[in-house]
């Protein structure tokens, strides 16, 4: 309060009459006072008020940073775990990385020499990107960069293309797309040689260059390519070794979909492999040779597929070696023996998960690969592999990939062997059958498989 009206009391010695004229000043003046008091005290509560507010902010923002908000913390991220990135060195800078020298090339006919060792000092220089692709593959596909002359074509690719990502997703695959020609004299199944070489340089980081052709459907997510298996391999192709070196047959492998390790050896074969390209002069003569070489070739060109039956044949010690023929599973699929047997085989697995209802529980997709180890056990496929016989548990479990050579179905200009609906609507059935093995995680199914309306699925098991 003001001082001076404090010091006009009657302890001042101030006499009666003055004190009532002092008595009825206070009215006026004490009620002006007290106004001016109760002003003050309100606004210094409503300072402190204030700072309080400021100082709980403060805390709930810390708080927020160390002990994590029951709802905000669910959608922030974390790098726990990760390896940092290290950053360019001054040896990306120098001589010694082999992208800084100008006699390393992308493409066919520009040999890199001392590879192996190429790649060992790159991946010793960049340990994190071993981090990037867990499985050290990459998945290298691709299709035309114009439209597909049917009308269902681009459709199908797209879906075919879905398909390949979310097999990827699962399984920690990298994977590259391609949609140019990049060696412009090596054209429809030639095209992929010198893509999945550059692929190589590309990404020293991959042990592994797996090519599928675009019209090849993954038909089990679960799978997993049993790399252990090639560990003395440098490509790896579905195929039978007495069709090749017996029979002499041009159909004795695939080409459409293989494995290619990324190393020097690879890099010699596949300069060998395209030497009967048509952009060599000896394209005409290669065409002759092989037709002499393989009795039931159905091309008169040289084509890829040939050449590397030839090479097994001719330069065996050079190559034979190396290469793995692999039957054991469906690596490469024949579409025709596949399509009709969907529905049995979804009745089996459907089967097992009755029999062990935990296969057939909810699960986030990331656990996908657990419960795929799960299912590969309490279904036995490899013991019954053993009892039952190989070909036989084939027809058991879902084919790994089922592939429409001869379909064609951007161009449209399929095998004549096949009708136009056959190859669209068995490449639909198989699309939906991979898919349902995606969609599952999600909760939907589709109505059947030549569908594409989804409902969701209401018989998971819930175990209490």
């Amino acid at each position: 309060m003001d001082g001076g009206v404090m010091g006009k009391s009657t302890m001042d010695g101030g006499s009666a009459t003055h004190f009532k004229g002092w008595r009825k000043k206070f009215r006026v003046d004490g009620l002006c006072d007290w106004l001016v008091f109760m002003g003050g005290v309100v606004s210094a509560l409503f300072l402190v008020w204030a700072l309080w507010r400021v100082g709980s902010s403060n805390y709930t923002m810390e708080t927020l940073k160390t002990e994590g908000n029951p709802v905000t913390h669910k959608c922030q991220g974390s790098n726990s775990g990760e390896t940092s990135y290290s950053g360019v060195g001054d040896w990306d800078k120098g001589p010694e990385n082999f992208y800084n020298d100008p006699q390393v090339g992308y493409t066919i006919g520009k040999t890199i020499k001392g590879w192996d060792m190429k790649r060992k000092m790159w991946l010793e220089q960049h340990p994190h990107a071993k981090n990037y692709a867990k499985s050290r593959v990459l998945l290298v596909t691709g299709s035309q960069a114009t439209p597909c002359k049917n009308p269902i074509g681009d459709n199908l690719l797209l879906r075919s293309f879905k398909n390949k990502m979310d097999y990827c997703r699962r399984h920690g695959v990298d994977i590259f797309y391609n949609t140019v020609l990049l060696e412009e004299h090596m054209y429809t199944f030639w095209s992929k040689i010198p893509l999945v070489r550059a692929a190589m340089v590309a990404h020293p980081e991959a042990e592994w260059i797996w090519w599928m052709d675009a019209d090849a459907v993954i038909t089990d997510m679960d799978f997993e390519l049993p790399l252990e298996s090639y560990e003395n391999y440098n490509m790896v192709l579905h195929g039978w070794k007495h069709l090749v070196y017996e029979k002499r047959s041009w159909t004795s492998i695939n080409a459409g979909i293989f494995l290619m390790r990324n190393c020097e050896w690879s890099m010699e074969f596949m300069e060998r492999w395209a030497s009967m390209g048509p952009q060599t002069p000896q394209f005409d003569a290669s065409s002759e040779l092989l037709s002499d070489t393989l009795p039931d070739r159905a091309f008169k060109d040289s084509d890829d597929q040939s050449a590397i039956v030839y090479l097994l044949l001719k330069e065996k010690e050079k190559w034979g070696d190396k290469i793995f023929l692999e039957n054991l599973y469906n690596l490469n699929g024949y579409w025709v023996e596949i399509v009709g047997s969907y529905e049995d085989i979804e009745n089996i697995y459907k089967a097992a998960e009755k029999e062990h209802p935990i296969l057939n529980q909810r699960h986030a997709e990331k656990m996908s690969r657990e419960y795929a180890e799960m299912r590969k056990l309490y279904m036995g496929f490899d013991k019954k592999a053993v009892s039952m016989g190989q070909a036989e548990m084939n027809k058991r479990r879902r084919p790994f990939v089922t592939h429409f050579a001869g379909c064609q179905p951007c161009s449209g200009n399929h095998n004549k062997i096949y009708s136009s609906e056959n190859c669209w609507k068995g490449m639909e059935r198989a699309l939906n059958f991979a898919d349902n093995q995606v969609l599952r995680n999600y909760g939907f199914k589709h109505d059947n498989l030549s569908s594409n309306h989804v409902t969701p699925i209401s018989s998971f098991y819930i175990p209490f």
